[in-house]
């Protein structure tokens, strides 16, 4: 049985839906050469296999998402500091970062101090879309569906934008669907969530819930200022 009106899934379900009407305004015209628009060098992009200029890059067609080596952004540190109080090894933390012991014990030994600026990548449109589509399509895998595909292999990542906002909108409204189904025992259960990346099988369903969302607001609230940034560059 739904349970739409209840108190917390109510709240997540509105901020969602809200977050999702504003995104589909801003995501309106857009055009290919917006979607893979490069604004500096070094961006990440989607690109051809056989052009990625980064050393993890995956998908499983002929165009790939890229990605650099794994680590813990500094933006991340009072994440780990958590799991870390919460219980979990140093062992089990570099497994959910796919780092080292020794990065994470760099990490943990920083605990209260300001953390270092991040020298994270500047990511395409594409690069953001692809990865809000595959974490989606993923999340949903390992919520409800059969809990069995890798989510790096689910999504054919495109050069089209309108051909990637078709699969996108499709996944995420399944996505909505599924959740507006879920019961209060679900959003109390460790683990209902079994994705395979990060901590979703040590946590509330509540709380993957909530990072969902804030995950699709912070990528939605970026490609909202790539896009005025392409409209103001020249």
């Amino acid at each position: 049985m739904g349970t739409e009106g209840s108190g917390r899934l109510r709240v997540l379900l509105e901020q969602f839906d809200h977050a999702r009407e504003m995104a589909e305004v801003r995501l309106r015209g857009l055009g290919d050469e917006e979607y893979l628009w490069e604004p500096v060098p070094g961006c990440w992009s989607v690109r051809r296999r056989a052009e990625a200029t980064t050393p993890l890059a995956f998908g499983p067609g002929e165009w790939v998402l890229d990605k650099g080596a794994p680590d813990i952004p500094a933006s991340e540190y009072a994440e780990v500091a958590r799991q870390a109080a919460a219980g979990m090894t140093v062992r089990r933390i570099a497994d959910d970062w796919s780092v080292s012991v020794a990065r994470v014990e760099e990490v943990l030994a920083r605990t209260g101090a300001p953390p270092e600026p991040d020298a994270a990548p500047v990511t395409t449109i594409a690069w953001r879309l692809g990865h809000l589509h595959y974490s989606f399509a993923g999340e949903w895998e390992w919520a409800f569906g059969e809990r069995r595909r890798d989510p790096k292999l689910m999504v054919d990542f495109l050069p089209s934008a309108a051909a990637t906002l078709d699969g996108f909108w499709t996944v995420v409204d399944r996505w909505r669907t599924a959740v507006g189904g879920v019961s209060d025992e679900q959003l109390d259960t460790v683990g209902f969530s079994r994705y395979p990346y990060g901590s979703h099988a040590d946590d509330l369903f509540a709380d993957v819930l909530a990072g969902s969302n804030l995950e699709f607001i912070h990528h939605m609230a970026e490609i909202a200022l790539l896009r005025d940034l392409w409209r103001a560059r020249f």
